[in-house]
């Protein structure tokens, strides 16, 4: 009981912190500014002439495209002025500060019937664009914009910023919204009326709800006094209202015109208090609950919602029926006969019921009642929905060949077409399909008209039923003897039908999607590219499906290499059965088990079958390329149970290397399979792999061996107690493998990032599986991805948004952790954190994974990442994670590509080291290679001609057992380079590499070197020359092509015998461009066609510093964002460049008149 308090409480307290940074305080200093605004709109609608004629050369577009005829009349000042919405209630959210101004317009403006064919609209518009002459006119008023009413373009608003700004209010705007009070008769807009007259087909009559619907809108928007009258006296309600806002704009889709809006939200609380299912005694959280739980599960809804009406007890049936006729869900007004939800879609309900039950299952299981996620987690299209598309609707006419406003606008029956379209190509596959064309967000005028509304390219999302589903690669349609479905099938699918014969004997229509194994999940992609083309005349570079663009950093040629994993798996079957079956051991082999993450199907690049290691070597093709090195692939496998085995360590270890000798010797001898022992392992070659063998003992477990390092002795696991570790891990991710077939690829996406970005040596492989792990285990606010790219958006995510310093990870894939394994973890966690803080909060590792085998995170996180790895790391998944969510919405455009979420600016590191691209062992799977065009060369290196990645043609000669000789197992130059250089220079720099095939190696300089520079203020010891010791790095290798310093080294300068310092005459700028690490560091920049260009080849920005030591001086910097990890970090101070656009050189200059020590 007094844990369900603790966590209520802090629960609670997040809520009550949340509210103070979002509800606005009505100061009188606010109030006093809000009034004011509102006096200057009312001064320059004064100003404008009683009786001005206007006509429709206003907005001669705007009334063309929505063909309206009779528009002209004389303008008459509103009848009527009041501050309406959130602002009257005390609810406004921040951070979208809007005041909603409504402005009644005067019924002499209008004729009685202008309620036909659009007239209403028109004059509306045309009040509105007279209005925004006199505004633009005043001094007190800022800019004033053109707007949508929730995404309707027939009915636009003004949008008013004032002029004068609060500091502590910034954005505030007033929304002018005009009204219609008592213009026209009621009955007039019957549902069951036909208003567009242009919509008569002969004589049949169809009526237009949503066309009455939107002109009845205007006239109730003043009639808010069954919401006014609940919240103005309740302080819990309100806050349940600001903090449901809140809930609602972190999930975009649900937050659309056809969906959920602010006084929708405050409709339904008004519903809820008005039938008693909540009252004054509650909290704003139990409000909320209870209003989720209403949206979710309500009855209700199916047959509508219903406020008393005026007068009388119930809405007859008649006037229910035709309602519920007319829309999916209706919300009753008060004055009865209009539904406050006419723009819901039946689509847009399912979502948000979807949403609010997966918000109720967030305060049900997460942590701290879902806070979380309930209110701090964005929601957005790519990051929900395991497939998103883009449909570029630009200058396509069709949209709008019947008009841009009918019952409904264009663009909302074109969604609905779509979503027709999709859901019957799709059928079972999809779960939801989301179509939302957001086409009047962007900036526009009424002069242009609604042509320019196709400008932004329509959206959708689709949520997978199941991966089965998706992936099915036929779809049976009617049977051959049913003729009207067939003809109805082939006209849907038209060159794609065809009639096929089935086991089972039935001859029927069908679809075939034939593709390879490993391409399955674009079988989705190409279903909805042939509908879409098919039947919107679209061609596919218009269909954007979101899917395989990161396929390229996967494949190794033109294949994905998890395509070899079948022959890989069947290779391991044989090789367990021929362990069992070996006679003549002193114990029988009982288990064996695979450990390389290539059989749990998470390797980036699974072994290819090579031709030099099968039992029988068939001849080879010359013109195939023949790698010279092969992966061996880890298998553990246990004997029977003895008791005689020694007690001692080393003496284990040694009889399992006797062991594992007999073993190979019979493999050869039964098999005649080639086996290499060692005293470590054996290495057996079979069907085209390579496999380790390790015996696992379980009396090893428990020993303990001591290792001495930096004057300290500590106990660490013995071999036995890491491989029993290693086969626990691949077992549980083998089992989560099983249950979600797409955590694969997600993984393998994940492995390759954080490669490309060069942190092979902090996250180490089996880290990046359980991270993953945790995503699809814990998916809440989410469903389990059931894509590759929306599950790796969901890493990048958890690794930059984790709170790692307070928060333990705790990954339990079998849920065999109980609330003392729970403890003991969190006991873990807080040790370590202690004895962080301890020794300094840089030291030691700072991420925490503790799984059921490893509850104190030793095994994968036990030695890194550190705080300042860790923090590169999030910096950089947040930058990828924000370039991901960019491509999603939008074309590829400059910087901003597909392939920059994988390649890494190598400025970012005090120098680099490129190796020779063909010295890699396995060159093909380099994404990118590294090119360096600034920064100062210190060494060059000649490749070596001992080693080829490929055998030559006059290596292919012999016999088989002489080529097997020449097969290098486990042979990877690169690392030996990376730990030669880690074993020299340990303490001078740290290493940031890429273990599955980078060309490039990182070097930051070393804590302990850093210090010992400082220590010589004025000097710079040979010894700790940064120049010598990169070079002395470089010189033992023939691997590396070439050292680099992208950043100049911390090196003290004099001045003629004095040292540069802030007191020096020199001109600081100059001293500047030879310190790369201060904040004013730059290297020499290029010019193009007269234009400067920054490192990364982008013309430089102007800015101005407003720093104390240079205000408002000019200087060049690099264009993207300073958190953008593409940022090149150029600077350049625009005085220190001459009119000519010369660069003096700084090198000629330093040597002139600095004098290095």
């Amino acid at each position: 009981m007094e844990g369900d308090t603790t966590f209520m409480d802090s629960t609670d307290l997040k809520v009550r912190e949340l509210l103070k940074e979002i509800h606005v305080d009505y100061s009188p200093q606010f109030t006093k500014f809000v009034d004011d605004t509102v006096s200057a709109i009312k001064a320059s609608i004064d100003k404008i002439p009683h009786d001005f004629k206007v006509t429709a050369d206003m907005a001669s577009n705007f009334v063309r495209d929505i063909g309206a005829d009779k528009v002209e009349f004389k303008f008459k000042k509103p009848a009527f002025i009041k501050i309406g919405g959130s602002y009257s209630i005390e609810s406004l959210a921040r951070p979208e500060l809007n005041v909603d101004l409504i402005i009644r317009l005067p019924k002499e403006c209008f004729h009685e019937k202008d309620y036909l064919n659009y007239r209403y609209h028109a004059k509306r518009c045309l009040y509105l664009c007279l209005m925004k002459k006199y505004l633009e006119t005043s001094p007190s008023i800022g800019r004033v914009e053109w707007s949508t009413l929730q995404n309707e373009a027939r009915k636009p608003l003004l949008i008013v910023y004032p002029a004068a700004k609060l500091v502590e209010f910034p954005g505030v705007f007033v929304r002018i919204i005009p009204s219609a009070t008592s213009i026209f008769n009621i009955s007039k807009l019957n549902l069951k009326r036909n208003n567009i007259h242009t919509l008569n087909n002969g004589t049949a009559v169809h009526a237009t709800p949503k066309y009455n619907c939107s002109i009845l809108e205007d006239m109730f928007i003043e009639d808010t006094e069954f919401i006014d009258k609940i919240f103005l006296g309740w302080k819990e309600l309100r806050e349940a209202l600001i903090l449901l806002k809140v809930w609602a704009r972190q999930r975009s889709s649900i937050y659309v015109h056809d969906c959920m809006n602010g006084f929708f939200i405050s409709v339904i609380l008004a519903y809820l208090a008005s039938k008693q299912q909540i009252s004054k005694s509650m909290k704003a959280t139990e409000i909320i609950r209870i209003t989720l739980n209403f949206i979710a599960t309500s009855e209700s809804w199916s047959r509508g919602l219903y406020f008393p009406k005026e007068g009388k007890s119930n809405i007859s049936k008649e006037e229910r029926m035709q309602l519920k006729e007319s829309f999916p869900v209706v919300i009753c007004h008060p004055s009865g006969g209009f539904n406050l939800a006419f723009r819901m879609s039946r689509i847009g309900f399912t979502q948000l019921q979807d949403e609010a039950a997966l918000t109720l299952k967030c305060m049900e299981k997460c942590r701290d009642g879902g806070f979380e996620e309930v209110f701090m987690t964005k929601i957005d299209y790519a990051v929900k929905y395991d497939y998103c598309m883009r449909i570029n609707l630009k200058g396509k006419k069709d949209v709008y060949a019947l008009g841009f406003c009918l019952d409904d606008e264009c663009w909302r029956l074109y969604e609905e077409k779509i979503h027709g379209i999709l859901s019957k190509g799709l059928n079972d596959r999809a779960k939801f399909i989301r179509v939302i064309w957001r086409n009047t967000q962007c900036q526009w005028n009424v002069d242009d008209g609604l042509s320019i509304f196709d400008k932004e390219p329509l959206f959708i999302g689709i949520s997978v039923s199941t991966l089965e589903k998706a992936f099915r690669m036929v779809d049976i349609g009617p049977n051959a003897e049913c003729k009207e479905e067939a003809i109805e099938f082939r006209k849907f699918w038209g060159e794609k039908a065809e009639l096929r014969r089935f086991k089972d004997g039935r001859i029927a229509e069908s679809t075939v999607w034939e593709c390879e194994q490993w391409a399955r999940h674009l079988v989705l992609k190409r279903i909805a590219e042939h509908v879409l083309s098919r039947h919107l005349s679209l061609s596919k570079e218009n269909i954007v499906v979101v899917v395989d663009q990161l396929d390229f950093s996967l494949s190794n040629g033109a294949v994905d290499p998890i395509s070899y994993s079948g022959s890989l798996c069947e290779a391991f079957d044989v090789l367990s059965k021929r362990l069992r079956l070996i006679e003549g051991l002193p114990l029988k082999v009982s288990s064996v088990q695979p450990l390389d993450s290539a059989f749990r199907f998470t390797s980036v690049f699974p072994p290819e079958p090579h031709l030099l290691a099968n039992e029988k070597i068939e001849p080879l093709r010359l013109n195939k390329l023949v790698p010279s090195c092969i992966q061996p692939l880890e298998v553990m496998i246990q004997l029977e149970g003895s008791g005689n085995w020694p007690m001692d360590e080393i003496a284990i270890e040694k009889t399992k290397s006797s062991f594992l000798i007999q073993i190979g010797e019979s493999l050869q001898k039964m098999w005649g399979m080639t086996c290499t022992a060692t005293e470590d392992d054996v290495d057996v070659l079979m069907s085209g792999y390579a496999f380790r063998l390790k015996i696992l003992h379980e009396r090893g477990l428990t020993l303990l061996t001591k290792e001495i390092g930096n004057g300290q002795t500590k106990q660490v696991p013995s071999a036995d107690k890491k491989l029993f570790i290693r086969s626990q891990h691949a077992s549980m991710i083998n089992g989560l493998q099983t249950r979600f077939p797409i955590y694969g690829p997600v993984v393998r996406l994940a492995k390759r990032w954080a490669a490309s970005h060069l942190f092979s040596a902090c996250l180490v492989e089996e880290a990046v599986e359980l991270l993953v792990a945790y995503l699809f285990l814990n998916p809440l606010p989410f469903d389990a991805p059931c894509s590759r790219i929306t599950g790796f958006l969901r890493f990048l995510q958890l690794l930059s948004h984790y709170d790692w310093t307070f928060s333990p990870m705790v990954v339990d894939i079998n849920n065999d952790l109980d609330q003392s394994d729970a403890k003991e973890i969190n006991e873990n966690f807080l040790l370590r954190r202690k004895g962080q803080g301890e020794n300094g909060q840089n030291a030691g590792p700072v991420m925490f994974l503790a799984t059921v085998y490893d509850k104190a995170s030793e095994a994968w996180t036990g030695l890194s990442p550190s705080a300042l790895e860790l923090k590169r790391l999030v910096a950089y998944a947040r930058s990828s994670a924000n370039l991901l969510l960019k491509l999603t919405f939008q074309e590829e455009i400059g910087p901003y590509r597909w392939e920059c979420i994988f390649r890494t600016p190598l400025n970012n590191y005090d120098a680099i080291i490129i190796l020779h691209k063909d010295k890699l062992p396995y060159p093909r799977r380099l994404l990118f290679p590294s090119e360096v065009d600034h920064g100062k060369q210190v060494a060059k290196g000649h490749s070596s001609k001992c080693f080829q990645p490929f055998l030559l043609p006059k290596d292919l000669k012999g016999r088989p057992e002489e080529l097997k000789n020449k097969l290098l197992v486990d042979f990877d130059p690169s690392k030996c380079f990376i730990r030669d250089l880690e074993k020299e220079f340990s303490t001078t720099f740290q290493l940031w590499h890429d273990s599955l095939g980078g060309d490039v190696i990182g070097l930051t300089w070393g804590k302990s070197y850093s210090s010992k520079k400082r220590k010589q203020e004025d000097v710079v010891e040979d010894g700790y020359n940064p120049y010598k010791v990169l070079k002395a790095a470089e010189s033992p290798s023939s691997f590396a092509s070439a050292s680099t310093f992208c950043r100049n080294p911390r090196v003290q300068y004099r001045f003629r015998g004095r040292r540069v310092g802030g007191d020096s005459k020199i001109p600081q700028s100059r001293v500047e461009k030879r310190s790369f690490n201060g904040g004013s560091s730059t290297s020499s920049a290029s010019m193009a066609n007269g234009v400067r260009l920054c490192h990364c080849g982008r013309k430089a920005a102007i800015r101005t510093s407003k720093t104390q030591r240079n205000p408002g001086r000019a200087f060049y910097t690099c264009p993207l964002p300073k958190d953008d990890y593409l940022n090149c970090n150029y600077f350049y101070w625009i005085d220190d460049v001459d009119f000519a656009g010369y660069e003096p050189d700084i090198d000629a200059w330093m040597k002139n008149h600095l004098t290095v020590n």
